[in-house]
């Protein structure tokens, strides 16, 4: 009895040896070695998991700005002094990165533009937008309810008194949100210095489309005229510019004077929105209520 136990204990003994040989032995050869700088680095990150660097979450980021696949620049959500600490500690140059914000393809609010049916349901722009288009006269218009603000984790949006989403430039950090919750896909992602946008997506002909929204583009092609050669192009119906030769180009106010709508703006970042200033040929409507529906 007494030697069967002591076998046992050995046995046991014996296999815990063996197995923690094993253990070490894995671990030596298995062992995947972490800069300790990445926890540091993430640390220092704001932890908004937001993908608007360009990578899934902050942890993510910091590898890659260890690893040197990324800048700490690269982080649009952090401060400006945030992203220095990081160069600074990784002792790295911060790259000058020019400020990306969401800009809003209409003017429609609902001042200016047709309702033709009343939308009944869930406050969705998503849901809204299933039932016939969500009832808007313009087929490519803002639906006005809310999804992009909801969307938005950085307050960066607020919905005025027409029923339009407003970009809050300081605040946005460009992580693509509000481009993938518009149903109407309105917004696009643009660098603050391209200052010259065309605010409407409707393909509408000129007198169909005004008789549906005082603001939308006529496709009278009196910009692409004013504007640089190249620069503005009428395509079905709607003013389309030309971002790869705007960056090659002097551009100035002068392709949105004549637009007799104001469709196309003029964006100045001093604003601090996305609010924009219109041409001096613009018929300007100082109607404040809304529009009646049908």
């Amino acid at each position: 009895m007494i030697s069967s136990i002591v076998t046992a204990a050995l046995f046991m003994v014996a296999l815990g040896v063996t197995l923690a040989v094993i253990l070490a032995i894995a671990n030596k050869k298995l062992f995947v070695y972490e800069d300790p700088r990445i926890e540091e680095v993430d640390e220092m990150l704001p932890q908004a998991q937001c993908g608007a660097c360009g990578v899934p979450g902050c942890r993510p980021f910091a590898e890659a700005v260890v690893a040197g696949q990324k800048n700490p620049s690269d982080c649009t959500v952090n401060t400006p002094e945030g992203n220095a600490a990081i160069a600074s500690y990784l002792g790295v140059d911060m790259h000058a990165k020019e400020k990306i914000v969401a800009r809003l393809a209409c003017k429609g609010g609902t001042h200016v533009a047709y309702t033709r049916a009343k939308y009944e349901g869930m406050k969705s722009c998503q849901a809204a937008a299933v039932v016939s288009g969500g009832g808007k006269g313009c087929n490519w218009g803002c639906l006005g309810l809310g999804d992009c603000a909801e969307v938005c984790d950085f307050d960066a949006i607020f919905m005025d008194e027409h029923g339009l989403p407003i970009v809050i430039e300081d605040k946005c950090t460009a992580c693509n949100d509000c481009v993938v919750v518009c149903p109407k896909d309105l917004f696009s992602l643009q660098p603050v210095s391209h200052k010259l946008f065309v605010a409407c997506k409707s393909l509408d002909e000129g007198d169909e489309a005004q008789h549906e929204c005082e603001v939308a583009c006529t496709g009278c092609e009196k910009c692409a005229v004013d504007a640089p050669a190249g620069l503005i192009e009428i395509k079905n119906n709607l003013a389309v510019i030309d971002y790869k030769k705007y960056d090659e180009l002097e551009v100035d106010r002068t392709p949105i004077e004549r637009c007799p709508t104001g469709a196309i703006v003029w964006i100045d970042s001093e604003l601090g929105t996305t609010r924009s200033s219109v041409g001096r040929e613009a018929k300007k409507s100082n109607r404040s209520e809304s529009l009646p529906i049908g």
